[in-house]
């Protein structure tokens, strides 16, 4: 079986659009051949696929997504969504107390509120992920193009100004990537991440339950999501509770770049070449 190397940004990011024309061609030779009794079914039928791998966050369909690490060893690579936010210290400190990395995928916005979290993190030994400048959660699946270009461009650029390195990872907006997500991330060379391992902590409050779940997920190289900032306030008690149990269960944590042999970059080296302030 191939292995790809964990990082793939969109290669052909418009492929998608053929497919739906080559659908839509046969579609209408049904529709003239058949009526519409068998060319209505198969209009809806050819649509099904489009709305499957626009709400299934591990679809690559559209392109490349991530999933798991490839590796054997007994490790996982810990992401954090939806920050900075107030818990975001705390949770470096939980991270530093367990010897843990993750990567935090920030929402631009919020980064740009609190710019000295961001440098934290990366100050720390942490990555920083593309995770949308506005995080709209309701409609990120329903954006068109020029508004995926921005939300995508935003926050890259942001994140590159406050680091002095551009971020290598996106995430999606509840995992829904739609058609225009692949265009929009290949000119920053942005690879789309997903997940195995979850709990729902950005709606659960009980972090027993919680990590109960994630634990249902781990294996070597999963991808464990988690987030803080939740309305709940119960996301450093829950990451507190994973990492103990992550401990106890001979897990370490890993980033992506260790795989391809090379340590994600210093802050204080990147911001020394950047001129950026950490």
């Amino acid at each position: 079986m191939a292995v790809f190397p964990p990082h793939r940004p969109p290669r052909r990011p418009h492929l998608w659009l053929w497919c739906l024309l080559a659908s839509q061609l046969l579609v209408a030779a049904i529709w003239w051949r058949f009526g519409w009794h068998w060319g209505l079914p198969a209009l809806l039928a050819s649509h099904l696929p489009f709305a499957w791998a626009t709400l299934k966050a591990d679809s690559p369909w559209f392109s490349p997504v991530l999933t798991r690490l490839p590796t054997d060893a007994r490790a996982v690579w810990l992401t954090i969504d939806d920050g900075p936010s107030e818990e975001t210290p705390a949770i470096l400190d939980l991270l530093d107390a367990h010897a843990a990395k993750a990567t935090f995928f920030v929402v631009g916005a919020r980064a740009a509120a609190r710019p000295q979290l961001v440098r934290e993190i990366a100050r720390r030994g942490h990555t920083l992920g593309n995770h949308s400048h506005s995080h709209p959660s309701a409609w990120f699946w329903a954006l068109p193009p020029a508004r995926m270009r921005a939300e995508v461009a935003q926050t890259q650029a942001l994140l590159t100004q406050l680091t002095g390195a551009p971020p290598r990872w996106f995430r999606a907006v509840v995992g829904m990537a739609n058609p225009f997500v692949a265009a929009a991330l290949k000119p920053h060379g942005l690879a789309r991440v997903a997940w195995c391992a979850r709990g729902f902590d950005a709606v659960a409050a009980d972090p027993a339950r919680v990590v109960a779940r994630i634990e249902r997920g781990l294996k070597p190289g999963a991808i464990v999501l988690m987030h803080e900032g939740a309305r709940h306030g119960r996301n450093v008690e829950t990451l507190a509770l994973l990492l103990r149990r992550l401990d106890a269960l001979g897990y370490r944590t890993l980033l992506p770049e260790t795989l391809e042999g090379a340590a994600p970059v210093d802050a204080g080296a990147r911001a020394a070449a950047s001129g950026v302030s950490p």
